[in-house]
């Protein structure tokens, strides 16, 4: 038997070796990680060798991993210690495992580290190197460990993190593995069993073998996303949840599911209460935490859901994905493609039933990230079909609830072909709009979009479910026939044609080249006048968005209509024709205008509608004297 050899580390493992012990990495705590995850392995290696074979070491030692703080004299540097039962190493075992880097590409890997092109953290995990990332914080590492074989001889593996090591004959009675750790001074912050505790819990919380960090057990060791749903209540979740968010309103929808195919995956997700972290939340960026095994791979992966459901929070673990994977490699890795097409497909199932059986708790669910949707349709265009369907609007005939596409199409009379909607920025306002005589009058239905962000996506929106998007502002615009006997069309009007074309004239030299033109209606009732866009007008809805930005915004030149069955355009083109020098006229042709500007939400600035307002109600004064 050896009792003290001295090995000459392989080029590649020289190279990491130098990188490490030099690093400035800031998560330097991962190393814990790292070694809790390896004594994870040897204790489920341990636990699947007694299934078939009983004649090993201390077949009754409990199954755990221990993590102790020795004391030191002082002046010494300070040490932690990390045990655990599993199936140990012998001493070839340990040159092999430990002396060693048998994958592929680590070469290539470590080259591209060096010339800068790869991050230092990326190392970690990688080609079976999570060992080595003690060296981050360890002067020297002894590595004491004893086979489950009855015959084998405990041996230790002995290094500072330079070009050797060397493996010796040890004493170790129990069957395991023993890492003893001299830290470096600037890592003393390790040698503190709160410390350990904190970091344990973090990353390793759900490792299903106890682990002790001195007499007391630092991790839950049960996750809750690996029961099923029938174990589990709206309590359990609730508790989960603030504890991992620190977020003390419940959630407004839990996810919880499990699957075994095509992947497998468990996964315990959260749509919070509000898009806004508090300052008190655990969890300020986008991203659910990973879990490979029970063991957290990446706190803030975003590879499983798109930029338009970042809101969610919470808990995915496969045991398909590799312990080994990094944060570079999580973003190509094929196994993490197929889990994000399944968390993905699950959430949008859970938003899709939470909206059609419990429509009150979807209202504030829509309130709180019905932009973050619309975004998404901004930004993501190939996620339309998914997006259509969740998002919601007032209506002409909604009564102030909230309507889907859906109910839309589902109420369309057999000969509607498109789908109306109306901009503007209130409801209050577009409830009011004049474009919507027409349709009042033959009771078709047009959704309300006053969401700055509608105007941005209408020009995205071409049909849904082979129903086209149709802006009801459009001059164009065709109608049925109404069913009385007198419509708009063949009303006999109150205004002289000679008076209404003066008035008509009028409008023209008043508003100038504001307008394109100024012509009769053919479809009001109930409003004196609307604007209407143009048939060659182009993102005529970006108008709006350039007013919110004010981004060299200019009135957008528009088609003016005149209800000449209007009592108020009555009244004008009689004054018109009466007394054609009146300043009331061009004031109310003036105001006109403008309010229908600020309809269609337009007016770069309605404040400056209020001298002309004061002087038409010192004029009605006047005239009323």
């Amino acid at each position: 038997m050896t009792t003290n050899d001295s090995y000459q580390f392989k080029a590649e493992i020289k190279q990491l070796l130098r990188i490490l012990v030099h690093s400035l990495y800031k998560d330097r705590d991962i190393f814990l990680r790292e070694l809790v995850s390896n004594a994870s392995d040897a204790l489920t290696r341990m636990q699947f060798e007694m299934l078939t074979n009983r004649d090993v070491l201390d077949p009754a030692a409990e199954l755990s991993i221990r993590i102790e703080v020795p004391a030191v004299e002082e002046g010494e540097k300070k040490r932690i210690v990390i045990k655990d039962s599993g199936i140990g190493m012998n001493e070839a075992e340990l040159v092999q495992n430990l002396g060693t880097i048998a994958q592929s590409g680590a070469r290539e890997f470590l080259e591209r580290v060096r010339a800068g092109e790869e991050e230092v953290s990326d190392i970690i995990g990688q080609f079976g190197v999570g060992f080595y990332s003690v060296f981050m914080v360890a002067d020297e590492v002894r590595v004491v460990s004893r086979s489950y074989r009855l015959d084998d001889e405990p041996a230790a593996w002995i290094s500072d993190g330079g070009e050797s090591y060397r493996v010796e004959t040890a004493e170790k009675s129990d069957r395991g593995t023993e890492i003893q750790i001299i830290l470096k001074e600037d890592a003393d912050e390790f040698a503190n069993e709160w410390k350990l505790r904190q970091t344990v819990k973090k990353y390793s919380d759900f490792v299903r073998f106890p682990i002790f960090v001195g007499a007391e057990q630092a991790n839950q060791q049960t996750a809750l996303w690996r029961k099923s749903t029938s174990e589990a209540t709206e309590e359990d979740y609730n508790q989960f949840y603030q504890q991992m968010t620190l977020d003390f309103e419940p959630p407004l929808r839990s996810i919880h599911f499990a699957s075994d195919a095509p992947v497998h995956i468990r996964a315990l997700l959260f749509v919070p209460s509000k898009r806004d972290k508090g300052m008190m939340s655990l969890r300020r960026e986008p991203g659910v935490m990973l879990y490979s095994q029970n063991v957290l791979i990446q706190e803030y992966c975003t590879d499983l859901l798109p930029d338009w459901l970042n809101f969610v929070d919470g808990v995915v673990d496969s045991e398909d994905l590799p312990l080994n994977v990094s944060r570079e490699t999580v973003h190509n890795n094929r196994l993490v493609r197929h889990l994000a097409r399944m968390v993905r497909k699950r959430v949008l199932r859970e938003l899709e039933q939470l909206a059609s059986d419990e429509a009150d708790k979807y209202q504030p669910f829509w309130e709180e990230y019905g932009r973050v949707l619309k975004e998404g349709l901004a930004t993501d265009i190939g996620a339309k079909d998914e997006i259509l369907p969740l998002l919601r609007y007032n209506s002409s005939r909604s009564d102030g609830k909230l309507v889907s596409l859906d109910e839309y199409v589902e109420r369309m009379p057999e000969s509607q072909t498109e789908i109306y909607y109306v901009l503007g920025d209130s409801v209050s306002s577009v409830a009011n709009s004049p474009h919507l005589d027409p349709f009042k009058a033959r009771d078709l239905e047009v959704l309300f979009w006053v969401d700055p962000l509608d105007a941005f996506v209408a020009p995205m929106l071409n049909e849904y479910k082979e129903k086209t998007f149709r802006n009801i502002d459009d001059a164009e615009i065709e109608l049925p026939d109404l069913a009385e006997t007198e419509t708009e069309e063949t009303a006999e009007s109150p205004i002289p044609e000679p008076d209404f074309n003066l008035f008509v004239g009028r409008c023209v030299t008043t508003l100038g080249e504001r307008v394109t033109e100024v012509r009769p209606s053919k479809v009001l009732k109930d409003s004196p006048i609307r604007l209407v866009s143009p048939k060659d007008a182009a993102n005529r809805e970006m108008d709006r968005i350039y007013r919110h930005l004010d981004r060299n915004y200019e009135v957008p030149k528009r088609i003016l209509e005149v209800n000449r069955h209007h009592p108020l355009i009555a009244n004008l083109a009689s004054l018109a024709s009466r007394q054609p020098d009146n300043p009331l006229i061009n004031l109310s042709i003036e105001q006109l205008y403008e309010n229908a500007l600020v309809q269609e939400g337009l007016h770069p600035n309605p404040g400056d509608m209020l001298p002309r307002i004061q002087q038409l109600i010192s004029l009605a004064a006047e005239a009323h004297k």
